[in-house]
């Protein structure tokens, strides 16, 4: 049994968390050619499209991509309804706890994607920072990342928001449970 859960725990960890960096580089105005959007569209086109045209005309042409997030949320209840029938928790209070086990799974999603994408651009700015990567990670951090090097000053002339932010999302996670 934990192994099918690991499983469905990776696939829908990949699909949430593919439609929420959708929705973030639409609201970035980020171009989906450049990588890793080609990538996310193939993982999700096949739900955000649906998603988009059912949407008020007023959401869809919004700075945010709501059908992203909607998709994101339609597959993390999804993720809930499954995981709660295989466990086969509680009788009666579906209505409740699914609703909740896929707000949590979207917010572990979201919190452990962008310890990803930290990781990811702190290695390439030590590595290869003239990557092609390198722009879009930027201008997907920046938001997250300028606050913080306002307050925190460069120890050596190394920059360390990006472990002060990395430090903050595991104590998210933690406190999340």
């Amino acid at each position: 049994m934990r192994i099918v859960l690991f499983l469905l725990d990776t696939l829908f960890f990949l699909l949430v968390g593919a439609a929420l960096l959708r929705g973030w580089m639409n609201t970035r105005r980020i171009r989906m050619q450049q990588q890793p959007g080609p990538f996310v569209i193939a993982l999700t086109d096949w739900i955000v499209q649906p998603m988009r045209r059912s949407l008020p005309r007023a959401w869809a042409q919004a700075n945010t991509d709501w059908g992203s997030l909607l998709a994101a949320l339609l597959l993390a209840l999804a993720y809930a309804g499954v995981v709660h029938a295989l466990l086969d928790v509680g009788h009666g209070a579906y209505w409740i706890s699914i609703p909740l086990l896929a707000l949590q799974f979207v917010l572990r999603t979201a919190l452990q994607g962008l310890m990803v994408l930290l990781l990811v651009y702190a290695v390439l700015s030590w590595v290869q920072p003239y990557a092609p990567l390198m722009g879009a990670l930027q201008r997907l951090l920046e938001p997250l990342l300028a606050p913080l090097r306002r307050v925190i000053p460069t120890v050596g002339g190394v920059d360390l928001t990006v472990l002060v932010l990395l430090i903050a999302l595991q104590v998210a996670l933690m406190l999340l449970g």
